[in-house]
């Protein structure tokens, strides 16, 4: 099936230790552009053609759910089908609108207005061409293979293509209260001919229809390696003829700067779709693009190249993992901040923006305004009782007796995660994995009286907590030093102050379909960036008003950790925010 539940970190589990395709072709044109703005977070402002690729996309894939009547000619079919599109269209352009609006940084030089409802309705009619192909394809080939097994009420795959009528299929079904009472056929029913009867039009459609992320489903549908360390989200998998084509699909078109992302991009999926032993094998893979109508095809990989594309990804995904720790430098020009890859590419490679700075040539710097800019030249002091990011601890050594163990249970981001609880004198701190899988064998100790080392400190909702990831260790007592760092003497809280680089605002829903929200901003302190956090009731107006080159105090900030990497967190109850102007004079 082409989604699944990963065997780490639940389906809501976007860990930034994990590899994906995105990430992948990021990493490939540049690992500092990765690293900055996939494990670090650094986001750019929102532009409209990010927004349009997403509606645009999510329009034609409902398009293609309808189910059509009997149709006379593959011109009937392509009316019917340009009407839905002008519908979606519109739809589209509605959804895109809001969600522009809803951007908390957006490109100065963007303005909504300019974008044509037209436009989106050529793509979403492009994109329907390039189906209809298939369909003509299916209808020469009376249908294909499994004609007679879709007349008999049946389907040939173990997760059918989405439509109206047919019930979703979500990947944790137990979490969609009242799936199996809800009617999902009203107004969507569809009549086959009766076995061994020429082909229909209408009937090419249905078994044409490739499987695609479904509209109805709010829980993320990915394919995840067996191991955890690699996921990705297809577009459409064409599969009627009996052949298995992965398509990815671009709202843009072939000459753009990151066309030649694509293969990378298909080769990953190819890759993954066999080592999750999906039902069949890839025959070729496919980009359609939507502005030029074109489709662009690769062929199938062998086995002896999968077979060395497993090092490969792994051996990738490992130096991500190993890129950076606690505060990361910027600018990063010069450091060991990131392990080998220290050279920025000076901003040419496509998606680049952050990679460019440095302090001795900000006016190329894409990413920033004026205000941001000029404050990076001046620079500013850090006052009491503030302190520098660098200050912050990002690895400690505890010991004490375990006595207790739990999960996986769902830790702040609703991620599954092993726990357990570490006693010394009368003192207990809840360790906890620092994201999903990042200590897997924090339950198979045999000792109970041990040093847990190179543990990151923090807190949450008031109460200190010990991270452990990859990094960390935990030793009987008797192999080891006892450290001298208390439960009670641990850092778990910052006072930190800086100028705001980034932010941006996410909203999502729970794998029960529950709402969730973050903010997420990053701070710049003249030297280091650090990611700060706020969840839900702690996302306030005056945070919601924040822009990139604001100056910001933050007193009682709890002290948390993401992929290695500082995070800090706003505490609704006990962090106080202040927003003292442009200066803090």
């Amino acid at each position: 099936m082409p989604v699944g539940v990963p065997p780490k970190g639940g389906p809501l589990g976007r860990s930034r230790s994990r590899l994906s395709a995105s990430g992948l072709t990021t990493f490939l044109r540049c690992p500092r552009q990765w690293f900055l703005s996939r494990k670090v977070g650094l986001s750019s402002p929102s532009s409209i053609g990010q927004i349009t690729g997403l509606v645009i996309e999510d329009a034609f894939c409902r398009v293609l759910m309808n189910r059509p009547g009997p149709m006379g000619s593959l011109d009937d079919l392509r009316l019917w089908a340009y009407g839905l599109c002008k519908t979606e269209a519109e739809k589209a352009w509605n959804e895109g609108q809001e969600a522009w609006s809803a951007r908390l940084w957006k490109r100065q030089d963007s303005d909504w207005s300019t974008v044509e409802v037209d436009d989106y309705e050529q793509k979403i009619r492009n994109g329907v061409d390039l189906f209809l192909d298939e369909v003509h394809a299916c209808f020469q080939q009376n249908g294909g293979p499994y004609l007679e097994t879709y007349r008999s009420g049946e389907t040939p795959f173990n997760v059918p293509s989405p439509a109206w009528g047919e019930v979703p299929q979500f990947p944790v079904p137990e979490k969609v209260q009242s799936l199996k009472a809800r009617d999902w056929t009203i107004q969507h029913s569809f009549m086959w001919q009766s076995k061994n009867e020429a082909i229909q039009w209408n009937e090419a459609w249905e078994i044409a229809r490739p499987w695609f992320k479904d509209p109805r489903v709010h829980q993320p549908q990915r394919m995840f390696h067996p191991e955890g360390w690699a996921a990705g989200e297809l577009d459409l998998v064409l599969r009627w003829d009996g052949r298995i084509r992965l398509v990815d699909i671009k709202s843009g078109h072939s000459g753009s700067a990151f066309a030649e992302s694509l293969q990378h991009q298909l080769r990953f999926y190819a890759w993954l779709w066999s080592r999750t032993n999906e039902q069949g094998t890839v025959e070729k893979m496919q980009g359609w693009y939507l502005s030029s109508k074109e489709r662009i095809d690769y062929s199938a990989l062998s086995e002896k190249e999968l077979t060395l594309m497993d090092e490969e990804f792994f051996q990738i995904n490992q130096q991500m993992r190993e890129m950076g720790e606690g505060a990361s430098i910027l600018p990063a020009e010069g450091s060991n901040q990131i392990g080998n890859h220290t050279q920025a590419c000076s901003g040419e490679a496509a998606g680049c923006s952050w990679c460019g700075v440095s302090l001795e040539n900000l006016d190329s710097a894409g990413p920033m305004n004026d205000t941001t800019r000029q404050t990076m030249i001046d620079g500013f002091e850090i006052q009491p009782p503030c302190l520098p990011f660098s200050s912050i601890p990002s690895r400690v050594d505890v010991a004490g007796d375990l006595i207790a163990q739990w999960g996986p249970l769902p830790n702040h981001f609703n991620e599954p995660v092993l726990g357990a609880m570490l006693k010394a004198g009368e003192a207990t701190i809840a360790v906890e994995e620092a994201e999903p899988g990042a200590y897997p064998d924090l339950h198979e100790s045999k000792e109970t009286n041990v040093v847990i080392k190179n543990a990151l400190p923090g807190v949450w909702r008031d109460q200190p907590r010990l991270y452990v990831d990859a990094e960390s260790e935990i030793l009987p007592q008797s192999e080891t030093e006892i450290p001298g760092t208390r439960i009670g003497l641990l850092r778990t809280r910052a006072n930190v102050e800086g100028m705001v680089l980034s932010v941006r605002q996410q909203n999502g829903k729970r794998l029960d379909a529950r709402p969730w929200s973050m903010l997420a901003f990053h701070l710049w302190d003249g030297r280091h960036v650090v990611e700060v956090v706020a969840f839900g009731s702690a996302i306030s107006e005056r945070l919601l008003k924040l822009e990139p080159g604001e100056k910001i105090r933050l007193i009682g900030a709890e002290l948390g950790w993401r992929a290695g990497l500082v995070q800090l967190r706003i505490d609704v109850r006990k962090t106080r925010v202040e927003l003292p102007g442009r200066s803090f004079a």
